[in-house]
This record gives C-alpha cells, structure tokens and sequence, in this order.
C-alpha cells in the first residue's frame, strides 16, 4: 500500500508540473479510496486515476474521464475490476450527487472495461466501437450494448460526447472521444505522456497503423485543451505530437 501511495504521489506531481507548463490553474484533488483519486478539470468534468493490478503487468495507474451534466454521468473507462468500479460508482453518485447512466470504453482490454459487468447490472447503458464488441464476444468478455462504425455522438443532455475510430493503434479498436464543449479529448492508451519512452504494450497493437491513426487525431482535434492517455500524466496537444515522435522513432528503428 505504501508503495501504490508513493505511485500516486508521483503521478499527481508529474500532472501537476503539466498543467503548470502550460499555465493551467491547479485543480482540486479528491481522494476516493486508497490507490484511488479524482481531479476536478472543469464543473461539468473529473479526470480519475485508478492504480489497478494488471497481473503480470503489475500495479498500473489507468486514467479515465468522468462527465456530469444535468444530473447524469457519463464514464469513459472503468477501473480494471467489478470491485474498484464500484467504488468509483459510489462516489460519483454520492459526491456528485448525479445518476451514472453512460457507460464508453476505449477498448477492450481489463484497463478500459473490466467493471463493464457491474455497469450492466446498475442499468449502465454501453457504446462501443463495433470491433470492440466484436472482440469481447470473441474473447468471452461482457459485451457492450450498442455498437458504432466510424463515430457516434452520445448526447448527456445537451453535452456532446463524440466517439471516433481513427483506425489502430494500440489496439486495433481504438478510440477517442472529444467533448467540444470542454475542449477535451480522451484518447486512451494509443496516446502515451510526455514523460514516456516507449509504445508500452503492443501485443495487440497496429504499430504500421499507428502513426496515420495519431495523424488523423492531430488534425481533427486542433483545439484540444486538455489531452488524457490511457496511463500516466495529462496534458495538452503535446502528448499527441510526442506520441507521433516515438512512433517515428520506433518506425525507423524496425529492419
């Protein structure tokens, strides 16, 4: 537990030291659990950090996104487990006294949808690119409830959440979400922090998809203020330009 705690201090350091580099107030910071904190970015937004163990992986921080508007919530990703899924549950619906009731994974690995099973017993409704339910089927995982081709935008009242496939990346599912009226786009684990020196996992990744899928990314969201990866520190368009960098390198580097 003291080591997730030191995790977690450097973690809200590093996204502390980011928004300052680009003279963004600090946010408010709330603890939900051990291993488990919210960061208010806006009143209608809260970036969350869940520190998971991902089996042979580890203890690894996973970002989401929670939206609020008009009394209901939208979760972009779960927690890794039923378990730690409901405690983020529970606080959403006690500290911000709103109804969890739209539920967007990234894609289909643990770090993205493994409480999409409690979700769906609380009546949690679930949007997914079609290939992501294509493969949770495959893989005898719950299976998200409606399915899209390209993009969808999930109205929360009168809040935008436009959902895009730009193609593979990390995965081959992949997707982003770009709240307009935020300006802000959660892009998971196909976009990597500044402080990152490596693609992290690829087992499942396009890596020759990759660099055109951050491409289109970078040209369709200009206006990106704030930019979230699947692990470690937000930030701003950075993080899409030093992601396309490594993919640059590693490109080069590959006989």
């Amino acid at each position: 537990m003291k080591h997730q705690n030191l995790l977690l201090i450097a973690f809200l350091s590093v996204f502390s030291l980011s928004l300052n580099a680009q003279n963004k107030e600090i946010f408010d910071k709330i603890t939900v659990a051990p291993g488990m904190e919210v960061v208010k970015l806006s009143s209608k937004a809260y970036f969350y950090v869940s520190y998971d163990d991902m089996g042979s992986f580890g203890i690894v921080p996973c970002n989401g996104l929670i939206l609020v508007n008009d009394g209901e919530v939208a979760l972009l990703d779960t927690p890794a487990n039923n378990e730690r899924t409901a405690i983020l549950m529970d606080w959403i619906e006690q500290g911000l006294q709103a109804k969890l009731t739209t539920f967007i994974p990234n894609h289909w690995h643990g770090d993205c949808l493994g409480g999409l099973s409690y979700l769906q017993k609380k009546g949690v409704k679930s949007y997914a690119n079609q290939m992501t339910i294509d493969l949770t089927r495959e893989k005898k995982l719950p299976i998200p409830d409606y399915g899209f081709t390209d993009s969808l935008t999930v109205k929360l009242g009168d809040m935008d959440l436009c959902c895009y496939y730009p193609g593979g990346g990390h995965s081959t599912d992949n997707i982003v979400v770009w709240i307009p009226s935020e300006k802000i786009l959660f892009g998971g684990c196909m976009v990597k922090e500044v402080r990152a020196t490596g693609l992290g996992n690829l087992s499942d990744a396009a890596v020759n998809e990759w660099p055109s899928t951050i491409d289109k990314v970078i040209n369709k969201y200009p206006d990106a203020r704030i930019v979230i990866p699947g692990h470690g520190a937000i930030g701003g368009r950075e993080l899409l330009l030093h992601t396309r960098e490594m993919l640059e390198k590693n490109n080069k580097s590959m006989p």
